[in-house]
Formats: C-alpha cells, sequence, structure tokens
C-alpha cells in the first residue's frame, strides 16, 4: 500500500485525511481514496480526471510527469503527496 498525504492547505477547502490506498500507479491509488471522497476528488482532479491546473503530485519527493493519465508508477511504501501549487511572483 502506498500512502498518501494532502497538505494543510487543501485540508483547508476540503476534508481529505491522510490514507493508504493500493495501486500501482498515481491514478490507480487516487482513485481508490477519492471512492470514498468524492468532494477531494473534485477538487484535485477536472472534469477530465486530470490533475488540475492548480495541483502538483509528489511520489517519493519527485513530481509527477503524467498530469493527464497520472500514470506515474507507485511502489508499496511509497508515499504520494498532494499539494496546492501557488503562483505569482
Amino acid at each position: 500500500m502506498a500512502r498518501i498525504v494532502f497538505t494543510p492547505n487543501i485540508q483547508r477547502h476540503v476534508e481529505c485525511p491522510h490514507a493508504e490506498a493500493e495501486g500501482d500507479s498515481v491514478r490507480e491509488v487516487l482513485d481508490n481514496v477519492f471512492a470514498s471522497n468524492p468532494l477531494a476528488r473534485s477538487y484535485v482532479l477536472d472534469d477530465q480526471a486530470g490533475l488540475r491546473r492548480h495541483m502538483t503530485v509528489f511520489v517519493d519527493g519527485r513530481a509527477i510527469c503524467d498530469r493527464v493519465r497520472l500514470s506515474d508508477r507507485v511502489a508499496i511504501g511509497s508515499t504520494v503527496y498532494v499539494f496546492q501549487a501557488l503562483s505569482g511572483g
């Protein structure tokens, strides 16, 4: 199982406690977490099920490459961090 951590800035907007989920890819892991939390799903993913522009995901400290299909691999024991990206200057 992978550990999924939603940062506090996301949790200010939608309840999404840390969780553990099965899956070999970011898509599978997030789908398993969001199965019981559709509100968090709609906050993190867009209507095409891709990562929203203002979100970013890291697996074991590395930013994912595939923001559309979320096909980046997740190993047993990985930690998946879901962040709300900041912009501006």
